[in-house]
């Protein structure tokens, strides 16, 4: 076999490889623009726009942070410290 078959049939290998791996990222890509449209219309029947969603985010942390804050207020600390 001659150098030039040689590299030939490394050339068609490497073809062969670089073809599956852009048929794997096309089938990937695919799957992820499912979910991705799967989510938005999650957060849609929420009431939530996806481009909101960031301040949406901090905005329900606030209020778990606050919600937690006036649970601890609401707690009889004189019963509990006496432990």
């Amino acid at each position: 076999m001659s150098d030039y078959e040689k590299e030939l049939n490394l050339l068609k290998k490497d073809l062969e490889k670089a073809k599956s791996l852009k048929y794997k990222a096309e089938a990937r890509l695919e799957q992820l623009n499912k979910q991705q449209e799967e989510i938005v219309r999650e957060l849609e029947e929420l009431g939530v726009n996806p481009d909101e969603l960031d301040g949406e985010i901090e905005k329900l942390t606030k209020e778990i942070n606050n919600l937690f804050e006036e649970a601890h207020k609401m707690l009889p600390k004189d019963i509990l410290e006496k432990k």
